[in-house]
C-alpha cells in the first residue's frame, strides 16, 4: 500500500512569492492499483509523483509504504528498492553509450553492490530476449547495439522493461508515451498494463491523453489546484468518456471558482 497523509507543499517563485501546491493532500493506492492522473498544468501532478520518488519533500505530512514504512524524508536512491520510474524523455531511463544488454544487466543489478567490472549478465540473455520480443520491435536482435542508436520508441520500450525487471512495488509513469508516435504509444501502453497486472504493481501514470487515462488502469484521478476533485474506480471509470470528463471538470471548476469568491 502507498499512502500520502495530509501533505502540504509550497514552492517559491524567483521573486520569493509563495505558491501553494498541496494543502492537506490525502491519497491512498492499494496493491495492483493502476492509477491514471490527469489535470491542468500546475494542478500538482508532477509534484505528487515527486513526493513518492523523493525529488520533493513535503513541508508537512507523510508518505507511507505498506502501512508502516515512513519514506517521507528518505533519500531518493534508498527508495529505489521499492520504486521505479519511466520518464517522458526516452533518454532519461537508459545509458545511451552502453549496449542494450549492458543496460539490462545494470537494471537487473539495481540495488545490489557492484563496481565498474560488474560484467554482463549473460546467463539471463534468453530471458532478456523473451521480454524484448513481446514488444514486437525487434529489440531482441539488438542486444549488442548501443542504446543511443535506437529510436526514441525503442528506447522507451527498453526503459519500461528495465524499470520492471526486479518487480518494484511502485511504478511511476511520467507521461511515458507523450514523445512517441501513436502506434508505438499503443504498444507501450498495452505492455505497461500487462506488466502491472501480472506483477500487481502499484502504478501512478501522469498523462495528458484523456482517452488513455480512461482506457487503461482500474482507477482515474483528476487533480485541480492541488486537490483531487475526482476519483473514479471500477465500473464508474469504465462508463467515462472524454466528453463526460470535460463536462464534469467544467462544472467542478465553476463550483470551486464560486466558492473562492465568498
Amino acid at each position: 500500500m502507498l499512502e500520502i497523509k495530509n501533505a502540504y507543499k509550497t514552492f517559491f517563485t524567483d521573486l520569493g512569492e509563495p505558491r501553494e501546491i498541496f494543502k492537506g493532500l490525502n491519497f491512498k493506492a492499494e496493491v495492483g492499483d493502476f492509477v491514471s492522473i490527469i489535470g491542468s498544468n500546475g494542478a500538482g501532478k508532477s509534484t505528487l509523483l515527486n513526493l513518492v520518488n523523493g525529488s520533493v519533500i513535503p513541508d508537512s505530512g507523510s508518505v507511507i509504504l505498506n502501512g508502516n514504512i515512513d519514506i517521507t524524508t528518505l533519500d531518493r536512491h534508498k527508495r529505489a528498492k521499492w520504486i521505479s520510474q519511466v520518464y517522458q524523455n526516452p533518454s532519461q531511463g537508459t545509458a545511451p553509450s552502453m549496449t542494450v544488454l549492458e543496460n539490462l544487466s545494470m537494471a537487473k543489478n539495481k540495488g545490489k553492490k557492484f563496481d565498474f567490472t560488474f560484467g554482463l549478465d549473460t546467463k539471463n540473455i534468453n530471458f532478456y530476449k523473451d521480454q524484448l520480443a513481446t514488444l514486437g520491435l525487434g529489440l531482441e536482435n539488438h542486444l549488442q547495439t548501443r542504446v543511443g542508436m535506437l529510436s526514441g520508441g525503442q528506447r522507451q520500450c527498453l526503459s519500461l522493461i528495465m524499470s520492471t525487471l526486479n518487480h518494484p512495488e511502485i511504478l511511476l509513469l511520467d507521461e511515458h508515451t507523450a514523445a512517441l508516435d501513436p502506434q508505438t504509444s499503443k504498444i507501450i501502453m498495452e505492455k505497461t498494463e500487462e506488466i502491472i497486472r501480472k506483477n500487481k504493481i502499484i502504478s501512478l501514470m501522469i498523462t495528458h491523453n484523456m482517452q488513455d487515462a480512461i482506457d487503461y488502469g482500474n482507477r482515474l484521478i483528476m487533480l485541480h489546484k492541488g486537490e483531487i476533485i475526482f476519483d473514479f474506480k471500477g465500473e464508474e471509470k469504465k462508463q467515462l468518456t472524454v466528453e463526460k470528463l470535460l463536462e464534469m471538470f467544467n462544472q467542478k471548476d465553476a463550483q470551486l471558482s464560486d466558492k473562492d469568491l465568498f
